[in-house]
């Protein structure tokens, strides 16, 4: 065997063991991002059902429910009912919150309206979650189709229909993502008031993917993105919200976002071009804060937010 032969082979057993190392090395990383993004953090809920009739009215009488996902999962929720025949509001957090970030704006919602709200964690979120894993957005918007599921079979004291046909969302970040996609399934939402919506589900990655690491390097997200939708087995799906709001031309829609919410301003600003029918779309993007941190707001801050949430729906979903 030639020298130069002898030499190429044992240059490639030398190297072999330490790129079999190298690639073990970058497996176990990236299922380190796949399962720390997938399993948000958990904190005590801000505030619960019998904490708030502790301080506040008694008289608001909040349940806690359970119903099944369309993909044969459990989902939970607090349920307010509201006055039967009238609309329903749902209110979905952003990623790494829980159903009580937007408590009070639902009650507010419910005293105002008469609507019945329901709050729901969505899955992977919330203390000892029914479903362990955050699908990022890939089965989120059928988690709310099932959610409207569980509203439409409700009745009323009489025994009748609880809710009507028109159904409203609220959704931070995350919530907002998966509301405007479900939007494009189920012709009863009417109206949607969306808050730091991200440009796409891959944006959305990226973004927890920073989060959790500390680093902001684009080849990593790209991986991290990559090994999502291997891990996901197929129900992540890198889809584009300006694609999604192009398909949506008779529903009511207000954009918001405010000063803390960073990237995402932008691209809740830009994402008013996308609708077909601009006369139906409101935009509140100067605000001084958004949602994602409404329950540290100030009193004042806070108030003047719900408020804008309030009459919204109150005026569009009537």
């Amino acid at each position: 065997m030639p020298p130069k032969r002898k030499l190429g082979k044992r240059l490639l057993r030398s190297l072999l063991p330490i790129v079999l190392v190298i690639l073990v090395a970058v497996l176990v990383a990236l299922s380190f991002v796949v399962y720390c993004i997938s399993r948000p953090a958990k904190s005590p809920y801000l505030v619960t059902p019998q904490s708030f009739s502790q301080i506040s009215s008694p008289a608001v009488k909040v349940t806690d429910e359970t119903w099944t996902n369309r993909d044969g999962t459990r989902a939970r929720g607090w349920l307010l009912k509201g006055a039967a025949g009238a609309p329903a509001v749902v209110l979905l957090h952003r990623y790494g919150a829980d159903r009580s970030y937007s408590f009070n704006l639902g009650v507010k919602i419910n005293e105002t309206t008469g609507f019945t709200i329901l709050w729901p964690d969505m899955r992977g979120h919330g203390l000892n979650p029914l479903v362990k894993w955050s699908s990022l957005s890939g089965r989120d918007d059928d988690d709310l189709l099932a959610a409207f599921d569980f509203l439409r079979s409700l009745k009323s004291d009489g025994k009748t229909k609880l809710v009507g046909d028109r159904f409203g969302v609220y959704g931070v970040e995350l919530g907002a993502y998966a509301a405007l996609k479900a939007a494009q399934r189920d012709s009863e939402i009417k109206v949607l008031a969306l808050d730091s919506i991200p440009r796409s589900s891959t944006e959305l990655i990226d973004a927890t993917v920073t989060n959790c690491t500390g680093f902001d390097n684009q080849l990593l997200k790209s991986l991290a993105a990559s090994a999502t939708r291997i891990y996901m087995l197929g129900a992540y799906k890198p889809t584009n919200a300006c694609d999604i709001a192009a398909s949506l031309s008779e529903q009511r829609i207000m954009l918001l976002s405010g000063a803390d919410a960073g990237y995402l301003i932008a691209s809740t600003t830009s994402l008013k071009d996308c609708f077909p029918n601009a006369g139906n779309i409101d935009i509140r993007t100067d605000l001084p804060l958004s949602g994602l941190n409404l329950p540290s707001a100030t009193g004042e801050q806070g108030e003047a937010y719900d408020r804008i949430v309030i009459d919204f729906f109150d005026k569009y979903l009537r």
